[in-house]
């Protein structure tokens, strides 16, 4: 009988690892001026720090991206097949229906793979961070707002007693080394918060930028235990934007970027460059996802009204839609967006990291120059995106668009709990933590060093006419 502990803590590790998370592109919004209710505070035009160029990418397929995005080894490390099926939920619901080849039969987040010494392993996929369940269907590239990574992942060594044999061990003890190297900066102290930055730059640390092979010392400054908080946005925004960090980091080769999932488990450069010859497969498919439409009634004369407010309002940096919709990729400066700056100062402060980036075969045609400022994302299925900015800061679009709205202390009132009015997963707001009798790592606390919720008072000005109807306009997109 396997210990209820040991199975949790495996499961926990098996779906919260954030191998794959390293790219979770990012969500954040410019601020207004609180100027007229209908001017647009922040002109098409407007000098708010730049507009980010386009630049050709690589062309792939994207059926085969699918594949290999399930079936691939871009992650070659995990728990052997034996262990893990011991520790495998049963619960059809994870099962995707239309999946194909040697991973139909586990969860949606991992794959099957044969590692160098041939040893069948399973391991984390992208979908760990970029699907997730809404309504009853798993959504791929919906990032996954509930994942907890408030654990100590390295307690998951406890499943090291069911380790049997010196194949299995084999495989076990790569994994279990590099997760012990990187786990004391993948901590997050709320549930919901993606951990991605951090887990990155323990990874650059103990890797050779030049080789790509791992030392179980780190080679440069790691960086600080604590990660700042990121929400994961979906997938669907590539297609539009060109870059693909907050910070207007990630221009260029979209599809290398992409590949630093395979860092994890890499043993050196020819691993990564295998992974990049399909990386460009997986992108395209990533290009090829629609966003959700919404499953619920929609006003259409408020919406209607919705739609001229907003492009009067927000259409110069979150762009239009429709039949001639046009994105403009704008980078807000921080003294505009408002919003908690300490995510775009890490990125500069942290400039080892990104030399690091230049330096290495990932930094042929990418670049990781950070910018003083945030990137304002399309809109395309926002409804289901939440939290909302960058930190995951806001419970609702419509707590975006008024200030006041906003809680200090908050936390999900229910993962199936949709709000059809503030467009959002409902939340409850707790007046006083110091006397709360909730765990503290459910309770989104905006006081929190870069947790804050200031910012994007694009909606303030407006009345609450104004408001509902733009929420009701973004049911639409």
């Amino acid at each position: 009988m396997i210990d209820a502990g040991v199975r949790k803590q495996v499961i926990v590790l098996s779906l919260g690892l954030l191998a794959l998370a390293v790219l979770a592109a990012y969500l954040i919004y410019p601020a207004n001026d609180q100027s007229d209710a209908v001017a647009n505070p922040v002109s098409p035009d407007a000098n708010i720090v730049d507009s980010i160029a386009q630049r050709p990418q690589r062309e792939g397929d994207p059926a085969v991206g699918r594949r290999q995005l399930l079936d691939g080894d871009y992650v070659s490390c995990g728990l052997p097949e034996r262990v893990f099926l011991q520790l495998l939920p049963n619960d059809e619901t994870l099962l995707l229906a239309d999946r194909e080849g040697t991973g139909r039969d586990l969860p949606y987040f991992n794959n099957r793979v044969v590692d160098s010494q041939g040893n069948s392993v399973i391991s984390n996929n992208c979908l760990t961070c970029h699907a997730a369940p809404l309504f009853g269907e798993i959504v791929m590239g919906l990032g996954n707002e509930f994942l907890d990574f408030t654990s100590d992942e390295n307690s998951v060594e406890k499943a090291g007693l069911l380790v049997r044999g010196v194949a299995d061990t084999r495989v076990w003890q790569k994994f279990a080394d590099r997760i012990a190297a990187v786990a004391p900066y993948t901590r997050a102290s709320t549930v919901g918060v993606n951990v991605a930055n951090n887990l990155t730059y323990a990874l650059m640390a103990h890797f050779d930028p030049l080789t790509l092979t791992w030392s179980d010392q780190p080679l440069m400054e790691l960086p600080d235990r604590e990660p700042l908080p990121v929400s994961v946005p979906p997938w669907w925004r590539m297609q539009k934007k060109q870059a693909l960090f907050y910070q207007g980091q990630g221009q260029g080769d979209h599809a290398r970027i992409m590949i630093l999932a395979a860092l994890l488990c890499a043993d050196d450069i020819d691993e990564v460059k295998k992974a990049d010859s399909f990386a460009v497969d997986i992108r395209a498919y990533i290009e090829s996802l629609r966003a959700p439409r919404y499953p619920f009634p929609i006003d259409g004369q408020l919406a209607a009204e919705g739609e001229t407010v907003f492009q009067q309002t927000c259409l110069g940096c979150h762009g239009s839609y429709g039949p001639d919709a046009q994105y403009p990729n704008k980078l807000v400066s921080l003294d505009i967006v408002g919003t908690d700056p300490e995510l775009a100062l890490q990125a500069i402060e942290y400039q080892r990291f990104n030399d690091w980036f230049e330096k290495s075969w990932y930094g042929t045609d990418a670049e990781m120059i950070p910018a003083q400022g945030y990137m304002a994302p399309p809109l395309d299925g926002v409804w289901a995106t939440g939290p909302f900015l960058h930190n995951g800061s806001v419970p609702t679009i419509a707590a975006l668009l008024n200030s006041k709205e906003r809680p200090r202390y908050w936390r999900h009132a229910g993962e199936k709990s949709f709000d059809t009015d503030g467009l959002g997963w409902r939340w409850e707001s707790i007046e006083d933590i110091s006397n709360s009798t909730d765990s503290m790592t459910s309770v989104y606390n905006t006081e929190r060093f870069g947790y804050g919720n200031e910012g994007h008072l694009f909606g303030d000005h407006l009345s609450a006419e104004q408001r509902a109807a733009v929420l009701e306009y973004l049911k639409t997109l």
